[in-house]
């Protein structure tokens, strides 16, 4: 390869049943894709296995959405981690806040801490809420602590003192002296510098929780795709054994963040804490650009994968929240606004207790898969979909991996017998889709109708492998007016990373009262702060150019307990009056106004050109017809391979349009067509 060549961008996205890939035909300049199997017990091999095939004799860079930090919390498999904080404090999170999740719930438990409390330690130190410091920690105190923190034998440990976010002095000292235990850090005014001790603490205590686990996951990908790259570029024995470093780069891999960005290996594995949404992320994004080249900029997203369901909303801009709850516990670092459910294509079906029929959350995943895929032997959503003629056992991904008709069906009535019911295949199918249907449709009114948000306003665009099967029926349960279903639909969350900006999200709270104007010169000199370390540090990572940096304040009336963020304006204050009698009914101008925290948002504009719209076809296929189930009725759709579609023109339900990620079910009486931009649009009215 000359050395002047761009190295190949590929965006990997983890998923519970596939690891998708999505690259840039480097000759023709279109979207390429390939999905392969997930290996759950270590899913840097998956990645590496799709490198392998997509990258033959190539320098690479990988874009990677991981599940490692979700489900590790998910899991509680995490590290064993030590939480030092100001001495009366250590039992902040386990102590948490007074409301309680479920108010009627009498047998609720409250989510145990991940720390117990054999290892959290306090220290005599003291800063008071204007950054004085009232109490430092003594050598003797610091040396006790050493020792009291070395007996533990953690493999992480998380540092909160109150008030660090106005003076870091205590923290600082204190890690300081630790750093001969050679343990990974997370110092709460690194990783989050904001009031709220319990959210702060939380935050900073999955930040350690996750960190050996993640560095460890985060290096050994490194390690393998390096050693792939030099094998591809170094296969004659002689040129192996010469010092590969000196002629080539190392292949560099980023991650997706919660807060729809992009990050350096390093910032990942230093603070994995803004990773835990990293796939559902990339999906928001690349939603979104899909939804914005078809015209609609209000959206809902509707991701439906092997083993989750994420569910999002999108008004114009993509928005980020601070207040995020995962696993029950409190993450107050940016994240997109995504709500998930256990309903994907290889959730299990069962018979409870009572002989009703539940679906999921638990998940046949990869291994061992639904029936169809040949080794499962408990009927999924997908199964399902299959013994309805919902999905066509010669097409799926484009007809490279057939799935077993013969075998489900025969695996599905042995299971019904042993379940001891009376439904037909059939019955039992259409009842399993009903279910999940109903699951999907409840967290969709999560994200729209319980937060004032009338989903006959938006559009639903569907992706995930699933998304489209499924997509046309929740549409009409909602009265959503149309359906989406964009190129690569079953790419699509890979397709967002590849596209995603590089970004660095800073907060500082600080707590100024004012009632008339604004402090604009403050302000400014606190933002240039920020905005100086995001400069030095994208320069460090190695990135070029000028960040863009958006400011933003966090508001409130003095007395409250919960804020509104605002871009930062002349006009801030009549802003937050307006958008305050907006979202709440009521604003109070005569009262004074708080800004409790400063916050940055900077990026640097991804790389990727400009991507082609339609997918090139792979396959010349003549529609013809196949029975199909559709409410409890036996009917004959029309099958189209969806690139043999005609843009623009119109088409009628009922259908079925399979391509290689994804397979979209058009019930009768709906209309469908290829636009412009390549998306799929089905008119539901």
């Amino acid at each position: 390869m000359p050395r002047n060549a761009q190295p190949l961008r590929i965006a990997v996205d983890t998923g519970g049943t596939f690891t998708d890939c999505v690259w840039i035909d480097p000759e023709t300049r279109q979207v390429r894709m390939l999905k392969v199997f997930s290996t759950p017990a270590d899913p840097s091999q998956a990645i590496i296995q799709a490198v392998h095939k997509i990258s033959s004799d190539r320098d690479f860079v990988l874009l990677h959405g991981t599940t490692v930090g979700t489900n590790t919390l998910l899991e509680r498999k995490g590290a064993r981690t030590a939480l030092i904080t100001t001495a009366g404090f250590e039992d902040a999170i386990e102590i948490g806040r007074q409301n309680r999740p479920r108010l009627y719930d009498f047998f609720f438990d409250r989510v145990e801490p991940l720390v117990p409390q054999s290892l959290r330690f306090g220290v005599n130190e003291r800063t008071a809420a204007d950054g004085s410091i009232l109490n430092e920690p003594t050598r003797n105190d610091i040396e006790i602590l050493k020792d009291q923190v070395a007996a533990a034998q953690p493999e992480s440990i998380a540092i909160s003192f109150l008030f660090s976010f106005a003076n870091p002095k205590n923290e600082g000292e204190i890690a300081g002296a630790l750093q001969d235990l050679d343990l990974p850090f997370s110092i709460s005014h690194q990783i989050l510098p904001e009031f709220r001790e319990y959210e702060r603490t939380s935050t900073v205590v999955i930040n350690a929780y996750l960190q050996p686990v993640m560095q460890r996951y985060l290096n050994s990908l490194d390690r393998r795709a390096g050693g792939l790259l030099s094998a591809q570029k170094y296969s004659d024995e002689q040129e192996r054994t010469k010092d590969a470093s000196s002629q080539i780069s190392a292949p560099r891999i980023f991650v997706m963040q919660s807060s729809g960005g992009i990050t350096a290996l390093s910032s990942a594995a230093r603070e994995p804490v803004r990773t835990v949404l990293s796939g559902p992320a990339g999906g928001v994004v690349g939603a979104a650009a899909s939804a914005r080249a078809s015209g609609f900029d209000r959206i809902i997203g509707f991701d439906m994968g092997g083993t989750s369901t994420d569910v999002s909303l999108v008004e114009g801009a993509i928005q980020t929240a601070n207040d995020a709850h995962i696993a029950g516990l409190p993450i107050n670092v940016p994240m997109l606004d995504i709500h998930t459910v256990g309903a994907g294509g290889g959730s299990l079906a069962r018979f409870d207790a009572a002989g009703v029929l539940r679906v999921g959350p638990e998940s046949a995943g990869a291994d061992p898969g639904p029936i169809c895929y040949g080794r499962g032997t408990q009927p999924t959503v997908t199964d399902a979909n299959l013994l309805l003629g919902r999905l066509q056992p010669t097409r799926f991904l484009g007809g490279d991996f057939a799935l077993d008709l013969d075998r489900t069906r025969t695996l599905t009535r042995k299971w019904l017998n042993d379940s001891k019911s009376d439904l037909t295949v059939e019955q039992f199918a259409a009842g399993v889709i009903r279910v999940v249907n109903a699951t999907m449709e409840k967290a969709i009114r999560v994200v729209s109708v319980e937060r004032g948000r009338d989903p006959r306003e938006f559009t639903l665009i569907a992706f995930g492998g699933a998304g489209g099967l499924h997509a046309c029926a929740l549409a009409e349960a909602l009265s959503i007016p149309r359906v989406i279903v964009p190129a690569y639909p079953g790419a699509l969350s890979a397709l967002g990373i590849l596209v995603s900006d590089v970004v660095k999200d800073y907060s500082r709270t600080v707590l100024w009262s004012t009632s008339a104007e604004v402090p604009m010169h403050r302000l400014n000199e606190e933002f240039s702060k920020l905005e100086s370390r995001a400069s030095d540090e994208f320069r460090a990572e190695g990135w070029r150019g000028r960040p863009q940096c958006r400011r933003s304040i966090d508001l409130r009336y003095r007395g409250q307990g919960y804020e509104l963020n605002l871009p930062l304006t002349r006009n801030l204050l009549s802003d937050f009056h307006a958008e305050h009698q907006r979202r709440y009914g009521y604003s109070r101008p005569d009262r004074a106004v708080e800004l409790v925290t400063l916050r940055l948002r900077a990026s640097i504009p991804s790389a990727t050109p400009q991507l082609s719209a339609a997918a090139p076809p792979r396959s010349a296929r003549t529609p013809f017809k196949a029975p199909v189930l559709f409410d409890g009725k036996k009917r004959r759709k029309i099958l189209y391979s969806r690139e043999e579609l005609k843009p623009l023109r119109r088409y009628a339900g009922p259908a079925i349009v399979t391509e290689y990620s994804a397979t979209t079910v058009i019930p009768p009486g709906k209309t469908f067509s290829v636009d412009a931009a390549g998306n799929l649009i089905v008119k539901m009215r």
